[in-house]
């Protein structure tokens, strides 16, 4: 069985409160289980993670080595300005598709810049929460 990690960077703890015009309504907490039953109709198994701390984003990615086969990650704010969170995906072996609800392309000058889109397989955006599931796909088919 593959196994895949699901994590969430800064504020998507705030799903479904935080600015529902652009993020919807539906919470953290819908999205990992839709993630988790989608996996799941495909033979895989999703561990979850969220903080809003760079470093913590950093030794979970660090401890995917080996034991994920994909990562599936919105990193949030992180997504424009963390080197080190780029860094991190980059030095592992373990392929990342990151993902975004809104499409970051048509947002603020500042959201239009990924500097971690470059080291993952893949980037989906602006699909709402069915891009999670979309980037399971991808992982899947690699």
């Amino acid at each position: 069985m593959k196994k895949l990690l699901l994590m969430n960077g800064p504020n998507l703890n705030l799903l479904g409160v935080r600015e529902p015009a652009v993020y919807g309504t539906t919470t953290l907490a819908d999205v990992e289980e839709r993630v988790r039953a989608y996996a799941a109709e495909r033979g895989t198994e999703v561990d979850c993670f969220q903080s809003n701390h760079e470093g913590a984003l950093i030794d979970r990615l660090h401890a995917a080595r080996g034991v994920y086969d994909g990562i599936v990650y919105n990193p949030g704010a992180h997504t424009h300005y963390s080197y080190a969170l780029r860094d991190a995906v980059s030095s592992i072996d373990v392929p990342c598709v990151e993902v975004h609800i809104s499409d970051i392309d048509t947002r603020e000058e500042f959201r239009r810049v990924s500097v971690i889109a470059p080291v993952c397989v893949a980037q989906i955006k602006g699909k709402g929460v069915a891009g999670y599931e979309e980037a399971v796909d991808v992982l899947l088919g690699l």
